[in-house]
């Protein structure tokens, strides 16, 4: 499998990447035994797929540790992407020994700031008032990763949900920055119109995450109705679907997003491939996306998964999927915070 370089460093990844939220079980996801996860990230190496991204968010550190435990013997063959909480950036260093604690490594090959840092952002991560109303400054974080570069305890700094303000922030820092990891998929294209020219011109690598819109674009679900409340929180559901977790406050977009999905169900069985895979092809489709972040919690789904790093759609496939993906992307807009109203949006 072709490796790609990120940025302007020396680390080069698989066009797809394991995603870890689920590895260690909790109340998002539900449980996950430590023995499928070792069978997955163990037979994803085999399959030639070297990234792992996780978070000292994820389960409460339980996916650090899940994904620690399982690369005990492969640590030279994969790169781990984690991240730390923007609360936590007063103290970078601490929160990266403790998740190369749980991880059971002494480095993480990128290590990415999770979401922004300002106030709207950091209140979904604290309720420390002094912490939400005092955000730590770019240069005092960056600098602080830096840091950590120099002493080897991670190779590569990155950067999680960041839209162009705050990805300026960063560059003027003159701190080198590598990734740039967006939601993006065929329902999720917000980051196409002012992100990623930015990232193409700053030389930073994008990292797509939510590769499958949480299970939307695998065709399993026929009718918003049968979507767990944990993943209807997003502007593309109604705001009541989310059974009180939302809070963008919008009606949503559910007919546009199941009239996609009917469509992109009638051009997989056209194609004859599987739902799954053409939606992750579209995305390695895209010039500007360096790996897809999906999730793989069982043997099978992975297999389903990698196949699609195998499939090259025709570029008439590509645009037909842009097309009738269109209408969604305009009425969704520029913004990439899906949790959020764009006037209440956290990436600007």
């Amino acid at each position: 499998m072709e490796l790609i370089k990120l940025g302007k460093s020396g680390i080069a990844i698989s066009p797809m990447t394991i995603g870890c939220w689920s590895f260690g079980g909790g109340a998002y996801w539900g449980n996950q035994s430590q023995k499928d996860v070792d069978e997955v990230v163990h037979a994803a190496i085999d399959m030639g797929i070297n990234c792992f991204d996780t978070a000292e968010l994820y389960n409460g550190g339980e996916s650090e540790k899940s994904l620690g435990l399982a690369i005990q013997g492969y640590r030279p063959k994969i790169v781990i992407c984690s991240k730390i909480s923007p609360s936590n950036c007063r103290n970078v260093r601490k929160h990266c020994e403790e998740s190369l604690q749980r991880l059971k490594t002494d480095y993480i090959d990128i290590y990415m700031v999770h979401w922004p840092l300002h106030a709207h952002s950091l209140k979904h991560f604290t309720k420390d008032t002094g912490i939400i109303n005092n955000p730590p400054t770019a240069a005092a974080v960056f600098n602080q990763l830096n840091e950590l570069k120099k002493a080897g305890l991670i190779r590569s700094i990155g950067i999680s949900n960041f839209g162009v303000t705050q990805m300026k922030e960063a560059v003027d820092t003159a701190v080198q920055v590598d990734v740039n990891e967006m939601p993006y998929n065929i329902l999720s294209r917000a980051i196409e119109l002012e992100v990623a020219p930015f990232c193409l011109q700053e030389k930073i690598s994008l990292i797509g995450s939510m590769g499958l819109q949480q299970g939307l674009l695998t065709g399993k679900y026929r009718s918003a109705g049968e979507v767990p409340y944990n993943q209807a929180h997003s502007r593309h559901f109604a705001n009541q679907r989310g059974n009180g977790t939302s809070r963008h406050g919008g009606t949503g977009e559910e007919a546009e997003v199941f009239k996609i999905l009917d469509e992109l169900r009638v051009l997989s069985e056209e194609l004859q491939i599987n739902m799954t895979q053409v939606s992750i092809a579209w995305i390695m489709a895209k010039p500007f996306i360096a790996s897809t972040l999906v999730g793989s919690r069982t043997i099978d789904q992975l297999k389903t998964n990698v196949a699609a790093c195998s499939i090259e759609l025709s570029k008439d496939v590509v645009a037909e999927i842009d097309r009738i993906s269109q209408t969604l992307l305009t009425k969704l807009g520029p913004s990439p915070d899906y949790y959020e109203s764009p006037a209440n949006s956290r990436i600007f």
